[in-house]
């Protein structure tokens, strides 16, 4: 037999992961002596050790570990819990790799440039909501605005207005500033009628949308548009429905009756507009 010590060197495990072993039941000394408390091990032992060792290294938790050193152990469940950890590293690497795309992708777009890029685009999934909604190919950005006005004017006849952003949906197929395929949309907290002109629906789920903000007026805003659509082409995905501008911060003044006070602001310095666009892997 060994003393803990000598097993130590002998396996290249250390004492203090032997005990642990011991204290989880993974590794049990053959005998620990009653009146020194020193503990033993035999070399019929080295062959668990050595199951343990191997399946740490694949990365297998302790926990997990425990489940899987019974000699009885069928190979077949032993076989489905290897080929399960493959799929979870394989999984983990595919991870990294989008993150390690991501990085390069970051650095190509600061290559050059003095300090760094002030949109950063981030891909989350957008939740459904309720909202009417009201469509048209407007001239011009002042009567987008009008929409808006016109929309949030009926909503409030019902007293349905969410303390939530407005939006517009872009349904253009490029950047246009006339004629414009624009889609303005309140968010509701209950259903109300639609019209002619005003739809009531629920805006479906978007599994997959780079999301950008921009900061300050209007003016500017293509500099995130740009941003946007460089880190969707660098990043290897495509686009695959409208792009949805979210106010977050905007101004709303002369309607003659309250909005939420969450998002509004009169400081066009304190705009702030979440650019939304759907995508997919190319």
């Amino acid at each position: 037999m060994f003393r803990i010590g000598e097993f130590s060197k002998l396996t290249r495990v250390s004492v203090r992961m032997l005990r642990h072993y011991d204290q989880l039941g993974l590794l049990k000394p053959l005998r620990t002596d009653s009146s020194t408390g020193y503990r033993y091990y035999s070399a019929d032992q080295l062959s668990r050790l050595n199951r343990i060792v191997a399946l740490r290294d694949l990365g297998f938790s302790l926990e997990q570990i425990r489940g899987l050193l019974d000699d009885d152990l069928p190979s077949e469940q032993l076989l489905g819990m290897l080929k399960l950890k493959r799929a979870e590293i394989q999984q983990g690497m595919q991870a990294e790799q989008m993150k390690l795309a991501r990085l390069e992708a970051r650095i190509g777009q600061m290559d050059g440039q003095a300090g760094v890029t002030k949109f950063d685009v981030v891909v989350r999934e957008i939740e459904p909501q309720l909202v009417a909604t009201r469509r048209e190919v407007a001239p011009d950005d002042d009567r987008i605005t009008y929409m808006f006005e016109e929309l949030e004017r009926y909503v409030d006849r019902f007293n349905a207005r969410a303390d939530k952003p407005p939006l517009t949906i872009y349904h253009d197929p490029e950047y246009r500033d006339e004629d414009i395929d624009a889609e303005v949309g309140v968010p509701l907290t209950k259903p109300i009628p639609g019209t002619d002109e005003v739809r009531v629906v629920e805006m479906p789920r978007i599994a997959q949308a780079a999301c950008v903000v921009h900061t300050g007026s209007y003016a500017t805003i293509y500099q995130a548009y740009n941003a946007l659509l460089n880190w969707i082409d660098a990043n290897g995905y495509r686009m695959t429905g409208a792009i949805r501008k979210i106010y977050l911060g905007y101004s709303a003044e002369g309607l003659g009756f309250e909005l939420p006070p969450t998002y509004l602001t009169k400081d066009s310095k304190q705009f702030v507009t979440e650019l939304q666009l759907e995508i997919e892997k190319s």
